[in-house]
Formats: C-alpha cells, structure tokens, sequence
C-alpha cells in the first residue's frame, strides 16, 4: 500500500512541476512575442516615416487575391 501511494505522490510531484515549468516557459514566450511585436511597430513607423504605407500595401494585395479568386486556375497559369 505504501508502495502505491509513493507511487502516486511521485507522479502528483511530476505533474505539478511540469505545470509550473510550462508556466515559466509560456511567460517567457510571451515576454518575447510581446518584444518581436515592439520591433514590428518600431519598423512599421519608420516605414511610414519614409512614406511607405504597409496596410495600403497589404490591402492591394487582398484586392488582387479576391479578383484571382473569380478566376479559374487554368485561366491563372495560361
């Protein structure tokens, strides 16, 4: 019986540790995402300090892709 409840309390203790080691790890991830974010929009204004304008850039391309999307893909390649 002793044997078994070892047996449990190891795995609980494993468990627990590996919740708060993933823990840890997920708020170092999000301290990095949140920095990688940061230099994106760092980037982004010195873009549009240079007159180039991102967002009119991407909606060109989602305009070309829905008018691509009326066309059939042999008509695409051809």
């Amino acid at each position: 019986m002793a044997e078994q409840q070892m047996n449990k309390d190891e795995q609980i203790g494993f468990h627990k540790g590996s919740i708060s080691t993933l823990a840890k790890e997920r708020e170092e991830l999000l301290k990095i995402v949140n920095i990688v974010e940061q230099l994106i929009q760092a980037h982004n204004e010195s873009l549009k300090k240079l007159g180039v304008d991102l967002e009119k850039e991407a909606r060109k391309i989602q305009e070309k892709m829905r008018k691509e999307q009326g066309i059939k893909l042999d008509e695409r390649i051809a």
